[in-house]
């Protein structure tokens, strides 16, 4: 039998600890061994039986959950899936979590917080079974640096693949796929990137509110200009466009120019924004013009659109196993034959450097 994966959850809330315990308890592959209000009574509690996973909220007395997060990094790396509320405030304080090493973040609101997790149990089931599969050694080294739908297709956003893209030109754009450990992988390749490079569009997996801070985040440590993608923004050299949460977005040329707009539409993939749309607009509209990259993060989401782009005339890669916290996207995008490099994380920047 398949040992089962062993969850502390670590919220000052009673209600919040009660729940999550019950929820992820009725799946038989993870064993809930302990609930504390706050790391001090968690450290204690690990002491006896060290967890697989840790599910984790951030504002706590006596520690707070990221000052806690970048102790377990220091001393004794684990995978920990952030519940937090979602806030002005709460996401900021997410984010600095995720760049500590979180591999994931499951939303909750101020209030109502039973039923949303009722809700949300798929999806938090699905992040601490992913975050046991984590790979610990891409995890401390970047710390050192939706519910089950009808899994829709790019078809559901977009005209199917055909339409040919412009013949080669003088102008580049890079599209670039991630999920899960993904706002610690994008913040190793971009801050690598000197000021003046290909035009980037990004689709990271991302909850709502959280894309204009990471993006902000992103802006203040990197050469390039890095901002959350508005409709009609212009992709040019220099400039990283980030999906929105909650919203599609694709790109489209004008002329000489490469214009991004941001869309709604049907989850893709479980996924909005979904990389499959993007990198299947890219295609369609860039060609031989253009570079797909995925990296790190479960499923398949950019699987077949890098393929599209691949068929296109695209030049593209995939972050290898070893530097990935879940190989899972870009393991997906290699078995369908849509991968011309299988490369390093910190080797990514330097490709598009070249490329440009």
């Amino acid at each position: 039998m398949k040992p089962t994966i062993k969850v502390m959850v670590v919220d000052d809330s009673a209600v919040v600890r009660q729940v999550t315990s019950a929820l992820l308890a009725r799946d038989r592959e993870i064993e809930v061994i302990g609930a504390a209000s706050d790391p001090i009574f968690a450290m204690e509690r690990m002491k006896r039986q060290w967890p697989d996973v840790i599910v984790l909220d951030v504002e706590m007395p006596r520690m707070d959950g990221i000052t806690f997060l970048r102790k377990l990094m220091a001393e004794r790396p684990t995978p920990v899936v952030i519940c937090s509320s979602l806030t002005e405030r709460g996401a900021e304080t997410t984010l600095q979590a995720l760049a500590a090493g979180a591999v994931s973040i499951i939303t909750k609101p101020k209030a109502g917080v039973r039923s949303f997790l009722e809700d949300a149990s798929n999806d938090l089931i699905a992040a601490v079974k992913a975050a046991a599969r984590a790979n610990l050694g891409a995890l401390k080294a970047a710390a050192s640096a939706p519910p089950p739908a009808e899994k829709l297709s790019a078809d559901a956003v977009l005209p199917p693949p055909g339409q040919r893209a412009m013949a080669e030109t003088t102008d580049r754009i890079v599209a670039i796929g991630t999920s899960t450990g993904g706002t610690q992988a994008l913040e190793v390749v971009l801050a690598a990137l000197p000021g003046v490079c290909p035009g980037i569009v990004v689709v990271q997996h991302m909850p709502e509110r959280f894309t204009a801070l990471f993006a902000e985040r992103l802006n203040g440590v990197c050469q390039v200009e890095v901002a959350e993608a508005r409709n009609g923004d212009r992709v040019i050299p220099g400039r990283v466009l980030i999906a929105p949460g909650g919203r599609h977005l694709t790109v489209r040329r004008s002329g000489a120019q490469y214009l991004a707009e941001v869309r709604d539409g049907p989850l893709v993939n479980r996924h909005r924004p979904s990389v499959d749309v993007l990198f299947r607009a890219v295609a369609q509209c860039a060609g031989r013009n253009a570079m797909g990259v995925i990296m790190t993060g479960m499923g398949d989401d950019g699987a077949r659109g890098l393929r599209e782009m691949h068929e296109a005339g695209a030049q593209t890669f995939a972050q290898n196993e070893a530097t990935c916290v879940v190989y899972g996207m870009p393991k997906e995008a290699v078995a369908l034959g849509g991968v011309d490099r299988i490369v390093p994380l910190q080797q990514i920047a330097r490709e598009i450097v070249a490329f440009g």
